[in-house]
């Protein structure tokens, strides 16, 4: 396994050429200081982007572009909000185009907001499993580069050691369908979450025949992979 030059404690896999490979921290775009302007209001659900979300859980995943699985997340119950960002690399504040660059590190991330009275964080874990394939490495069928990664960033202890349970159960039914290892970067601490560009938050509500390249392996998740 390889692990990627990040604070805390990574476990991942997977590497190619160029874009496909991480860039060092010190050949790293820039970025700024300032955080990307963003329309404080979620274009579905009507609940803050950025809030405090007192007694909510977050979670943060990575599964390819992250228009159609920001969707994904929106539609489940108790989701309170959705948005999505850039994180997991060096770059703060990056833009959409710098990032498609594969200089900055980062991938494309959807923060979840959930309230875990109505869903708990292993339904959110079975959703990331079932809809995309987390054995390819840098890519995400034709979406290909750093940023479309297979990531699970953590915010508590307890998501981390859920997260690893639930990879390796995962696992054993990929195998059992002929399918390869999983490649998917699990992470704890969470990195800094960057938030993208306003075009870009619940793009898929906004342009409803936009792209969408989210596609699973057609194998099921165990149910009860965590809290």
């Amino acid at each position: 396994m390889l692990s990627l030059p990040v604070d805390g404690v990574t476990e991942m896999g997977g590497i190619g050429p160029w874009k496909d490979r991480m860039i060092a921290a010190e050949r790293a775009l820039p970025g700024r200081a300032e955080p990307m302007p963003l329309h404080n209001v979620h274009d579905v659900l009507g609940t803050p982007l950025r809030d405090a979300f007192a007694g909510m859980g977050d979670a943060r995943f990575g599964m390819g572009c992250f228009w159609g699985a920001e969707r994904l997340f929106w539609s489940l119950p108790g989701v309170v909000s959705t948005a999505v960002g850039y994180a997991g690399g060096y770059t703060p504040n990056a833009t959409y185009r710098e990032v498609c660059s594969g200089e900055t590190g980062h991938a494309e991330i959807v923060r979840v907001i959930f309230d875990p009275a109505i869903i708990g964080y292993g339904a959110l874990l079975q959703a990331f499993w079932e809809n995309h394939d987390p054995t390819q490495g840098m890519r995400q069928g034709g979406d290909t580069g750093t940023q479309y990664r297979s990531m699970i960033q953590c915010t508590s202890e307890q998501q981390y050691a859920l997260a690893l349970a639930s990879r390796d159960d995962y696992q054993k039914r990929l195998a059992a369908a002929g399918l390869g290892a999983i490649t998917t970067e699990i992470v704890f601490p969470a990195p800094e979450f960057y938030y993208a560009e306003d075009m870009h938050q619940q793009y898929l509500a906004k342009n409803p025949d936009g792209y969408c390249g989210l596609g699973g392996t057609g194998v099921s998740c165990p149910v009860g992979t965590g809290a």
